[in-house]
């Protein structure tokens, strides 16, 4: 799915959402509006290339234009070829920044927040308090264009599950404030473990050695561990068949409510209410409530902190829909 854009028969409708696995998955919603109101267009997702199967899954998208910059910075440029895109939709921020970007290529139409800094750019209001799915669905709402924040469900893989019937644990978090401690996590795994539970640990690129300690204090041979990242078709297969997924509030919480599979999410600096999941009893959003902190921050958030063991496995062991070994 991915490569450089070229000229085609199609209009071309460009989307600018170069973030990470949670925004694109809290995006998805958007992205279906987009694809309904848009029938005839060639859909282009700029984003970074490790999305590509993530976001051909949601059906949305139909080729993905490789951008991306550190942290949840602007690119510097799209590598956009052949004529204008003939719509360009700004899922990224609120601008100017990402506004300008858009801007060089000279769509035909430009969908975007409203901003004192880009006053040609007609939109609606930015709402700094307001989920992230709903925020997206309402400015193409300004457009006339409809969009159902609770349209995110994936279809299950094809591929068998490495671990059916697996608690999947993910104990790691793109910062420091979202990541709950390894000891807590080991804590987690051994009950679950001692109460019948299949256990499959995950971790991302470089987070071997956090999966290392979670194991060191399991004290438990028999878990599954999927380190380094697994590929996306696994990872699918991983979370649609499994029990339910314990996580930080991280891009792995969005997966498995795409999916489906119950899930139990820590939550520390950001309040669920922003970035949680949707109402029901089928995901469980642990928070104690406090002032806003820092997403980005090195240390663990003492909201996340206030979350003990017992509180996940009683979120766990009582939940509804989570079999029972």
């Amino acid at each position: 799915m991915s490569g450089p854009a070229g000229a085609g028969a199609r209009p071309r409708l460009l989307v600018l959402r170069a973030l990470g696995l949670g925004d694109l998955l809290a995006g998805v919603p958007a992205l279906r509006g987009l694809r309904r109101a848009f029938p005839e267009y060639e859909i282009v997702l700029a984003a970074p290339e490790q999305l590509a199967a993530p976001a051909a899954a949601s059906g949305a998208v139909d080729r993905l234009l490789p951008a991306s910059a550190p942290g949840r910075a602007v690119p510097a440029a799209l590598d956009w070829a052949g004529p204008p895109p003939d719509v360009a939709v700004d899922l990224h921020g609120n601008g100017p920044p990402s506004h300008r970007l858009l801007q060089r290529l000279r769509p035909g139409r430009l969908m975007a927040f409203a901003h004192p800094g880009t006053p040609e750019i007609p939109g609606p209001e930015w709402t700094a308090d307001e989920h992230e799915r709903a925020r997206w669905c309402r400015l193409l709402a300004w457009y006339g264009i409809a969009a159902d924040p609770a349209d995110l469900r994936f279809s299950a893989p094809g591929a068998p599950s490495p671990a059916p019937g697996a608690v999947v644990v993910h104990p790691g978090a793109d910062s420091g404030s979202r990541r709950w401690p390894a000891e807590r996590y080991a804590v987690v795994v051994r009950e679950l473990r001692r109460h019948g539970h299949r256990v499959a640990l995950t971790g991302g690129p470089g987070e071997d050695a956090l999966l290392d300690r979670v194991l060191a204090g399991a004290d438990d041979g028999a878990v599954d561990v999927f380190g380094g990242g697994l590929p996306f078709d696994r990872l699918g297969a991983l979370f649609a068949g499994a029990a339910a997924v314990v996580s930080g509030d991280t891009g792995i919480a969005h997966l498995a409510v795409a999916y489906g599979t119950p899930s139990v999410t820590l939550f520390g600096p950001v309040s669920p209410r922003l970035w949680g999941p949707p109402p029901g009893t089928r995901h469980v959003a642990l928070w104690h409530p406090g002032p806003p902190g820092d997403p980005h921050g090195r240390e663990p958030d003492p909201r996340l902190l206030r979350i003990g063991p017992d509180d996940v496995l009683k979120a766990l062991l009582d939940h509804p829909e989570v079999p029972r070994p």
